[in-house]
């Protein structure tokens, strides 16, 4: 099968998060088991316009907002070449639905933007993207075949009239370890992030400030860059440590050393963090959002508390002084994330992509 796949930015993007894993690692093993994937995107400060990765046929057009329109005109010139185009949708979607007809259309939808608009989006643009926006673009899909990472965005999108709606989950970016590993000799707390309003950080560091109260000895590693990191580091609350942005193998490091992951956030669609801390034998404590709630089992792999800083800082001194609840919690998770595979994710991919085709 030729496949077409949209999306806003690729794998190498600078801005690549979830999302772009997600599809790198689905269309590389699509692509070893025989298909011929090209992935359309955007381009960014010193990209090729066309490379290859892992097999996959990269062609970039346009920048962030400009994509959308060079990626209509190069699907209404070549989408009959295609036997299936698969419509990523980040925010704004690609509406393929209105202007491809001779190409079969499979939505992937990670997450709803929802307070997304009103977290990383200026008013008035905020106000017309959640009420309008959102509601509109996304009714074009509302028949056409889905695929989504978890129950949580399932049920937002079958609110919203999406009547074929498929859930392909995330895999694992580390392999998982066999027992819980040797952890910092201090409490230590990690949280693993871009540092933008939509994912909290600030939530993690007043959470802490509650926490030394009754820790005296506790450590917090703030791993991850972003617009807010500089603002929060002049915060200078004493024994939080920043590591900006850090290579994967030393990023596991940390997580596997760490006590317990701080995960806050108003909306995610998986919760990727949250399962790749639990393989390395990291428990999870998150706010109770939609994707958040489906990566941790509250009581078993970590704990699920309400979107506010002292019930976060509560649930992890729990944990930091519990030790057998700890250790619980950390045996859970490594069983929990051993569940999860890219190679899984891709097989079940397959099978509803040809279920879609044929």
């Amino acid at each position: 099968m030729k496949i077409l796949w949209l999306n806003w930015r690729d794998i190498k993007n600078p801005e690549a998060g979830g999302a772009e894993i997600y599809t790198h690692e689905i269309a590389k093993r699509l692509v070893r088991k025989g298909y011929e994937i090209t992935l359309l995107t955007s381009k960014f400060k010193n990209c090729k316009a066309m490379e290859v990765i892992d097999g996959i046929k990269i062609i970039r057009l346009g920048r962030k907002y400009t994509v959308y329109e060079k990626a209509e005109r190069f699907c209404k010139r070549h989408s009959k070449e295609y036997d299936l185009i698969i419509d990523e949708i980040n925010t704004r979607p690609f509406l393929t639905p209105k202007y491809v007809n001779k190409c079969k259309i499979v939505a992937l939808i990670h997450q709803l933007a929802r307070e997304f608009w009103f977290y990383e989006t200026p008013f008035p643009i905020s106000f017309v993207g959640y009420y309008i926006l959102e509601n509109m673009w996304l009714k074009n899909y509302v028949d056409i075949s889905t695929i989504t990472v978890s129950d949580s965005t399932a049920k937002d999108l079958k609110r919203l009239g999406f009547k074929r709606v498929y859930i392909v989950y995330n895999g694992l970016n580390v392999t998982p370890v066999n027992k819980i590993p040797e952890k910092s000799d201090k409490p230590t707390i990690i949280f693993v992030g871009r540092m933008k309003r939509a994912k909290k950080p600030q939530d993690v560091i007043e959470a802490f400030k509650i926490i030394k109260q009754e820790i005296k000895d506790a450590e917090l590693w703030m791993v991850g860059d972003g617009y807010m990191r500089k603002i929060l580091e002049r915060k200078n609350v004493k024994d939080v440590k920043f590591f900006g942005y850090l290579k994967k193998e030393q990023k596991d490091e940390f997580v596997k050393h760490a006590w317990v992951i701080a995960v806050p956030g108003v909306r995610e669609g998986w919760g990727q963090v949250v399962t790749d801390a639990n393989a390395l034998g990291t428990p999870a404590v998150g706010y109770n959002i939609p994707g958040l709630r489906d990566s941790i089992k509250h009581g078993y792999n970590g704990l699920l508390v309400d979107c506010n800083p002292k019930a976060l800082a509560e649930a992890i001194i729990k944990i930091l002084l519990d030790d057998n609840l700890r250790r619980t919690l950390s045996r859970n998770a490594i069983k929990w994330a051993r569940r999860f595979s890219w190679d899984k994710s891709a097989e079940k991919f397959e099978r509803i992509m040809l279920t879609l085709t044929h």
